[in-house]
């Protein structure tokens, strides 16, 4: 008899709502063909644990258990000092068994490709155990390998010096007329927002004065921005006459890139030439308007070190007189950065027979041009270079199960989804039809995999939760926060801040005045004499206190509808019901109402949003073993993933696991 085969599919904020809709509508044929051949309940749903975020919902995935069983209860973890972010990725947090230590126990050739849930650093030394990144959401490498930040090039004969501003540009339309800059120092006031930083940053205290800082969409961050004059091109060793020069500042203006603007055959400037300098006689790459263009190689500056790294570009605007240039260039990767892989072989092997890994763009800006033609157009590239590196580890390295996750739906997501309902500087229509394109661009990566259901392969596609539009327009951060919230709940009078010497609030807790404080989303902890390094509140009063703030969440009101905003707040023990509590929780856990959430994170993991959104799962699952065509009514949960994929390879249950097979499925 055959081995048994089996590869996990994941994609994160995948939302059964849209994926129905588009599917019904003809746009996402590729998962029709997989549905045909497999199984999946009606609506294609399945129900997630809270709270309804990467890391716990992940790793719930991957051990059958509750947060209130493997301990990662948030994005962020609880930490004795409570103004202290510290993220929650760490496999040494997570109290459970995952099942990929199963398998490869159990003799199966077994990879873990980025999944951000406990699988880093790995938990077993069993030889059959490969595992890569898992660090952080938003891409393989992306933690330790993507240096700089991705920037907007705008050139003009017009701007009369080179100049570098950091954080400058939030949209493709920056300025094009720029004079009197030098290299500009970073503005690190807003660092902890970037994504960038979200993916390297450990630990950062972090404690907010005010709602609008509580969470930044990521629509709205800032790019690093390079002006150039465009000038003849002299003094080089080789260039036409009637070439054109400007140069090209990377790694924040230490590295500089001469650049020869060139005319085709018609007489238009249509394509751009980046040099290491003017004496260089090869370029690097020829860049051709409105091409994209990936894995240039070129230097990079990591921890003040010159190396060798690959980025993205594009030409997004090229004057036919060459009198204007608008480019966008990529973060840079690392590509011989082997920190997160193991055994580290594995990402020599990668490179020479995939590629490099990819940066993760970031570049919407609520901009359609950034978002369709580098955002997108990134994750397309990314979508094919993940597919091909899990076919080639399927068909060429002999692994049995293959545990895989892609973070386009989500990232892209956070660009658009809170803009379907009431716009940004796109309209509604417009945003609704760029976030449609997201899940056709996945049903493209679904369609990589088609193949290997004829090659034998049974595959489960999940997601760990969707993302939703709020129907009200109110402020949704008024108590999550990446970090101490003291902004509601210093109105509330629970946190006190210290003061400076004229009276003003700083960005400190007063751990001697304060009773109660956010921390992350979702968790209030009380400052609990004998438990907590500066405690107060004395365990006697414990109850009352949690009493008192359970009332005051409940009073929180939208003026306007005159609903609550919270939806429920349960004391710790009490969450259990949920899956949620237990040490690595609050003492108050509390979830946000719907309409009046965030994307996704604060709410109930069976919430809908606003134009046709929902927080909820996607479970569909095809191939040996499965039924085909066959639809069920059954309630799937997350917890039930871990194992029906135990029940098809025919191995035991990881040690902590809390659900069942979804027997009703199975052939």
């Amino acid at each position: 008899m055959d081995k048994k085969k089996v590869l996990i599919l994941g994609i994160d904020g995948l939302d059964p709502r849209m994926t129905k809709r588009l599917m019904d509508q003809g746009k996402m044929p590729n998962l029709k063909k997989f549905m045909e051949r497999g199984s999946a309940r009606t609506d294609l749903e399945m129900i997630g644990g809270q709270p309804t975020v990467t890391p716990p919902m992940w790793t719930t995935l991957a051990t059958g258990a509750s947060p209130l069983v493997h301990g990662i209860t948030g994005y962020y973890r609880h930490n004795v000092q409570h103004d202290i972010v510290e993220y929650n990725f760490d496999s040494t947090n997570c109290h459970a068994e995952q099942l990929w230590n199963v398998t490869s126990e159990a003799g199966l050739k077994t990879l873990v490709w980025h999944w951000p849930g406990s699988s880093w650093p790995p938990s077993s030394d069993n030889e059959n155990l490969y595992v890569i990144d898992g660090t952080q959401p938003g891409g393989i490498n992306v933690g330790t390998a993507q240096v700089e930040s991705e920037l907007l090039m705008v050139a003009s004969t017009k701007v009369q010096e080179v100049s570098f501003r950091s954080k400058a540009a939030s949209d493709s339309q920056v300025p094009c007329f720029i004079t009197g800059m030098e290299v500009a120092e970073d503005d690190k006031a807003n660092d902890l927002n970037l994504m960038c930083n979200r993916l390297t940053v450990k630990k950062s205290q972090r404690v907010t004065l005010k709602a609008e800082e509580n969470v930044q969409n990521l629509s709205e961050t800032p790019m690093d921005m390079v002006s150039s004059p465009i000038r003849p091109a002299k003094g080089w060793t080789d260039a036409p006459a009637d070439a054109l020069e400007c140069t090209l500042l990377l790694a924040k203006g230490l590295i500089h890139r001469s650049c020869l603007i060139l005319k085709n055959a018609e007489g238009k400037y249509d394509r751009l030439a980046l040099y290491k300098n003017k004496k260089a006689t090869e370029p690097i790459v020829v860049l051709e308007k409105d091409v994209f263009v990936q894995d240039v190689v070129d230097e990079a500056i990591k921890k003040d070190e010159r190396i060798m790294a690959n980025r993205s570009m594009r030409i997004l605007e090229l004057a036919d007189d060459g009198s204007s240039l608008r480019m966008w260039i990529s973060a840079a990767m690392d590509f011989n950065d082997d920190t997160i892989w193991s055994p580290k072989s594995l990402l020599k092997t990668v490179v020479e027979n995939v590629g490099y890994p990819q940066p993760v763009c970031l570049a919407g800006g609520s901009d359609e041009v950034l978002i369709s033609k580098c955002m997108r157009a990134s994750w397309d590239h990314s979508g094919k270079w993940n597919a091909n590196g899990i076919k080639y580890m399927a068909h060429e390295q002999g692994f049995d199960v293959i545990f895989s996750h892609f973070h386009n739906v989500d990232l892209q997501g956070h660009m658009l989804v809170a803009y379907l309902k009431k716009g940004s500087k796109l309209v509604p229509e417009v945003c609704q039809r760029l976030f449609d394109e997201v899940y056709i661009q996945t049903d493209n990566y679904v369609g990589e995999f088609l193949e290997l259901l004829d090659e034998g392969w049974t595959i489960l596609l999940v997601s760990d939760h969707g993302q939703t539009t709020p129907e009200h327009d109110t402020d949704v951060y008024r108590l999550a926060s990446a970090g101490v919230n003291a902004s509601e709940m210093r109105k509330l009078g629970y946190t006190v801040l210290k003061k400076d010497e004229n009276g003003n609030d700083l960005p400190q807790v007063d751990w001697s005045k304060t009773t109660a404080s956010t921390s992350s989303y979702c968790h209030i902890f009380i400052n609990l004499k004998g438990r907590d390094p500066e405690g107060i509140v004395d365990p006697a009063d414990k109850f009352e206190l949690e009493e008192k703030i359970m009332t005051d969440l409940y009073s929180l009101r939208d003026e306007k509808t005159g609903h609550r905003i919270v939806a429920l707040a349960l004391r710790n023990r009490d969450a259990a019901l949920l899956g949620e509590g237990g040490p690595d929780s609050g003492d108050i856990i509390y979830y946000i109402a719907e309409g009046y959430t965030a994307d996704h994170a604060d709410s109930f993991s069976t919430i809908n949003g606003t134009c046709g959104t929902s927080v909820r799962s996607v479970f569909i699952a095809a191939g040996p073993g499965i039924k085909k065509n066959y639809l069920t009514d059954r309630i799937v949960r997350h917890v039930d993933v871990t194992p029906t994929v135990a029940t098809l390879l025919g191995v035991r249950m990881p040690a902590q696991c809390e659900g069942a097979p979804v027997y009703q499925i199975l052939d």
